[in-house]
């Protein structure tokens, strides 16, 4: 059930949908989401099932446009500090997901059982059009405050980022909006706000010398607070193995791959069995291999990365070997995904 997201009426549909109780496929500007009514401990149950997520692995909840008054943050979250508005000041709408307390009573099942909770708040025109239409509720219908919405596809795979990958991966009597491709790519950028600091638990689109910049603090790692054993909070896509597609992944340096495609040299079989994902122009030989150039820069590699995994999984190849991507700051994003599919 693909439905235009520029008719009025699949607004409407999708949100009445959200207030009964029910899922919906939804675009934001990072990946399509599986919304519901975060308020909800019952809709949010529908989440995981439709996923086979576990229970304890929190949710994302989008929030509508951010006002200064924070009306959706407040509903959610005890307090919000100095650091963390101007994150949500300089960044939202945008691909950035707060940690925050989680106020009593509500979005526990979102939360994933945990006294946090991560919110966002989405910069997509069709995502924002949705979390307003929600807000602002005929006359009878309830308000709802925010919307769970992780990746809109079965759990640790390769995430959505068109309305099309969403109905092959949860099938057709999803009411699913249509927003056209994500611009991003890729998910948000976490940012734990629970302990007095900001803490990046997941890399994204913005990156950590952003986030200084912005809070005019230092970013730390959740790498060195455990070092401290100060455990932080469960976070969506943080397990080490996530985003796999079906075939095998390995990440190779270029002379790496080279090697590989050298030592395959001719070899021949009845069909493609590698799919060759690379900034680098590689000499190929062999028939076994399906070349496909990565771009040179982080935003657009970003962009098709799981379309583009998803691509090479439709060809029936059984390994995707792909470049180990550049150090730079810009590519944490990319790197990141890329490192959780090979460890799957």
């Amino acid at each position: 059930m693909i439905l235009p997201a520029s008719a009025p009426e699949s607004i409407a549909a999708c949100a009445d949908a959200i207030r009964a109780g029910g899922l919906i496929g939804m675009p934001t500007e990072t990946v399509y989401g599986l919304g519901a009514d975060a308020s909800s401990d019952v809709a949010v149950a529908k989440v995981f099932a439709a996923k086979g997520r576990p229970a304890d692995h929190p949710l994302i909840v989008h929030v509508a446009a951010f006002d200064g008054g924070m009306s959706g943050v407040a509903h959610f979250a005890t307090q919000v500090p100095a650091f963390a508005q101007q994150l949500m000041s300089a960044f939202w709408p945008g691909p950035l997901t707060l940690i925050l307390p989680r106020r009593a009573g509500v979005g526990a099942a979102a939360a994933g059982g945990q006294d946090s909770i991560g919110l966002r708040c989405p910069s997509h025109p069709v995502a924002q059009a949705l979390l307003a239409t929600l807000r602002k509720p005929a006359d009878g219908q309830a308000e709802v405050w925010g919307v769970a919405a992780p990746s809109a596809n079965r759990f640790g795979r390769v995430s959505p980022t068109t309305a099309e990958h969403v109905q092959s991966e949860l099938g057709d009597a999803l009411p699913i909006l249509d927003g056209g491709p994500c611009d991003l790519g890729i998910e948000s950028t976490i940012i734990d706000c629970t302990r007095g600091a900001p803490v990046l638990l997941r890399p994204g689109s913005i990156t950590s010398l952003q986030v200084e910049q912005a809070c005019g603090q230092k970013l730390l790692s959740k790498e060195e607070l455990l070092a401290h054993n100060q455990p932080g909070p469960r976070a969506s896509g943080t397990l080490e193995s996530h985003y796999a597609p079906t075939a095998k992944v390995r990440l190779m340096d270029t002379k790496a791959l080279q090697a590989a495609l050298d030592v395959l040299g001719h070899t021949a079989g009845p069909r493609p069995t590698i799919a060759l994902y690379s900034r680098a122009a590689l000499k190929v030989v062999s028939p076994l291999v399906l070349q496909h150039r990565m771009p040179q820069q982080a935003a657009p590699a970003a962009h098709e990365l799981f379309a583009k995994l998803r691509e090479m999984d439709e060809q029936g190849v059984s390994l995707i070997w792909v470049e180990t991507p550049p150090a730079a700051l810009e590519w944490d994003g990319v790197r990141d995904r890329l490192q959780r599919a090979a460890a799957s």
